[in-house]
């Protein structure tokens, strides 16, 4: 056990509660981290969570904050929202001063959590239920102050999907395309899906009923059978990894002509290798491993040093990992400096800079802004084109979209 630790349970046997400014005075302050290595979402877990691990591990090594070792405490929750919910509670009694989460159900049902201890929280969901601090929205579920995620929303990633097939249906000239809705019922597919939906209608589509895809493998003949009689030629996909190969794999043994197009998680060289599809459309908030831009540096070298869990090619869904660590690690910069590393000020550090990039992280995280009353960090989307062509995977970058930021979508 480490001297923070130590202080923290000697404290709270005391019955005495460290406050945000004692923390500040510690050679090392704590921050849970759920991961999600061996649940329903871990096809991409397990490249997001050693991102995030990985690169404060980095952080750590090159001094931390401004001397403040950050003692991460990763914990693979295998997706399952009670368990985050106890752990959440048990870091809160040993002093937690920021949270890397992961899934959309667990952080969702953790908003009220999280704003009551004043924890800030960035997490691997891109619900756009986070994006609403102060509840200036009369649809908004929840005012969420203290929620952060990097990337366009799932809502504002899907609205750029269909903005991109309203322009590739003209282009092929197909008149009142046809867009449907896949995924399993569950926050983090659902999340979406009424926000993209109108969206779609607004565009000109016709907006066939929602097919329930489990997350899961499996046999989806008859799913792609409705999704056939449907005549949909655009279908988002809410689902990722092996459910996305099943869906894809099992629609052309029926015969559905249509373009598939996923959300955040459901595009990557490894799922396009694994369905060896030929048009799978999908969003993206950084360059991929390898890229020839200037950020990729460091990138290369938190992956060296660290724990070795995704080799030596790791996906963009890591990269998003480094970025969102490295963005809390600014704030938390900001916020020793200005009072003391506590929840709050590590809150008000994300505030701090327009157009911010980390440093070192040049060319691979996109310039983002977070305010006071819009947690819609970026807006910017970056479409892509995943094909298997000679065994591997061709992804080619085919538009860049700027969502509008429109009132009525905060929240939403």
């Amino acid at each position: 056990m480490s001297l923070t630790r130590l202080t923290f349970a000697t404290a709270f046997a005391a019955g005495t509660i460290l406050s945000g400014s004692a923390l500040a005075q510690e050679d090392s302050v704590l921050v849970g981290h759920l991961a999600d290595y061996t649940g329903a979402t871990s096809f991409v877990g397990k490249q997001y969570g050693p991102g995030v691990s990985d690169a404060f591990k980095q952080i750590n090594a090159d001094g931390g904050i401004d001397g403040t070792m950050v003692e991460l405490d990763t914990v693979d929750y295998a997706y399952k929202v009670p368990e985050a919910i106890a752990l959440f509670k048990r870091w809160v009694g040993n002093g937690m001063v920021a949270l890397q989460g992961w899934g959309t159900a667990d952080t969702e049902a953790l908003i009220s959590f999280v704003a009551r201890e004043e924890i800030p929280t960035i997490s691997g969901s891109y619900s756009a239920h986070l994006t609403d601090p102060q509840g200036k929205n009369p649809n908004t579920r929840a005012p969420a102050p203290f929620n952060f995620f990097y990337g366009p929303s799932y809502s504002d990633s899907c609205r750029a999907l269909v903005q991109w097939a309203s322009e590739d249906a003209k282009e092929k000239g197909v008149e009142n395309p046809t867009f449907v809705h896949t995924g399993d019922n569950h926050p983090y597919p659902n999340a979406p899906k009424e926000a993209c939906a109108s969206y779609a209608e607004e565009l000109g589509f016709t907006v066939a009923p929602p097919v329930v895809v489990p997350l899961a493998p499996g046999d989806f003949k008859a799913q792609c059978l409705t999704i056939k009689d449907s005549g949909a030629q655009y279908v988002y996909m809410g689902n990722l990894g092996g459910s996305v190969v099943s869906l894809i794999k099992s629609c052309n043994t029926v015969g559905v002509e249509a373009t598939y197009m996923g959300n955040p998680w459901a595009g990557d060289y490894q799922t396009v290798e694994a369905a060896e599809t030929q048009n799978l459309i999908f969003p993206s908030s950084t360059p991929f491993y390898g890229a020839d831009v200037p950020g990729m540096e460091l990138v290369k070298k938190i992956v060296e040093n660290g724990e070795g869990q995704v080799g030596d090619r790791p996906t963009h869904h890591y990269l998003r990992g480094v970025c969102s660590a490295y963005y809390m690690k600014e704030a938390m910069e900001w916020a020793k400096a200005n009072g003391g590393i506590n929840g709050k000020n590590i809150r008000d550090g994300m505030y701090q800079k327009s157009d911010w990039v980390p440093e070192g992280l040049e060319g691979v995280c996109s310039p983002s802004t977070w305010t006071e009353d819009d947690h819609r960090g970026l807006l910017k989307v970056t479409i892509n084109s995943g094909s298997f062509k000679d065994g591997e995977a061709v992804i080619e970058k085919i538009a860049e979209i700027d969502v509008p930021r429109r009132d009525e979508w905060l929240g939403q």
